[in-house]
């Protein structure tokens, strides 16, 4: 795999996991909607995250929670670009956009974003490829079976895994058919979405078969369902410690970024992780 290099960061994938802090400006998020849909409050805790060593910040407008309804372009440009904005001024911090509308793709990167995350795999908007070319911007490409409002009655795979890289195969080779080079790409299994719990950890026990494509490895198995199912815990934000062992777990079976919303926390924990899986990594 390519190393990949934005603003003042070189990501080089296998030297150690890299951090991506989630920062959802929504109302309705399944975990932390409404803490920070204003852009002081979304402001101060992108800070928090910048100060705790977080690799890139992940900015979103849409909730992606099961059941979650679409809201407008116009809504969801007014949640993300004055947050993005805000930030950029202050920090050359890495950003994500976390949509997947091109347009909204489009505008986040000229407010300052850097990387583009569409939890369609670039399927809801048949223009969000030739976006992500003409931007020379790189693309994290999600599983994902219907919309966030149907996706947990579509969880039935003949073949969980093979399906899953049935789905990427075909992704990536539009994007490349397109122009889209391979350091450009990054795949996410997609913890959650369209899966029951326990396909969950089938998916973490089996990341290595999606790395062994050839392409960094997202995994985002923060204070999800699947660990609520197993901790008997309705409350996603008493899930930090669960969401820490799922963690640890995606780092040993190799993956590559690990998007959470307890930075601070999961920093620690990809700290020792690393030390232990990745002894070359410098901890």
């Amino acid at each position: 795999m390519e190393n990949l290099v934005l603003r003042n960061q070189e990501f080089r994938w296998g030297d150690r996991t890299y951090v991506m802090g989630i920062l959802n400006v929504t109302p309705d998020s399944f975990s932390d909607g409404g803490q920070f849909n204003s852009v002081d409050t979304a402001l101060a805790q992108a800070v928090k995250m910048v100060e705790a060593g977080v690799d890139i910040l992940d900015i979103g407008g849409q909730s992606t929670r099961p059941g979650a309804a679409q809201i407008s372009v116009a809504e969801e440009l007014n949640r993300t670009i004055p947050v993005i904005q805000a930030i950029r001024q202050q920090f050359d911090t890495v950003i994500s956009i976390d949509t997947t509308r091109s347009e909204v793709a489009k505008r986040a990167i000229a407010a300052g974003a850097d990387i583009i995350n569409d939890i369609s795999g670039a399927t809801f908007d048949e223009q969000m490829l030739f976006a992500v070319k003409a931007l020379n911007v790189p693309i994290i490409l999600m599983h994902i079976r219907g919309t966030p409002e149907t996706m947990q009655s579509l969880t039935d795979y003949d073949n969980l895994i093979a399906d899953l890289k049935t789905f990427f195969e075909g992704r990536i080779q539009t994007a490349k058919d397109l122009g889209i080079r391979d350091d450009q790409i990054i795949l996410d299994p997609g913890i959650g979405f369209a899966k029951t719990a326990m396909q969950n950890y089938d998916l973490i026990r089996q990341q290595q078969d999606f790395r062994e494509m050839g392409y960094p490895l997202l995994v985002g198995p923060s204070r999800k369902s699947f660990i609520g199912h197993v901790l008997n815990q309705k409350d996603p934000q008493k899930r930090v410690w669960g969401t820490a062992a799922a963690c640890a777990g995606a780092i040993a079976f190799g993956a590559d970024i690990l998007r959470v919303h307890d930075v601070p926390e999961m920093i620690d924990v990809c700290k020792i992780s690393d030390a232990i899986w990745r002894p070359q990594s410098k901890t």
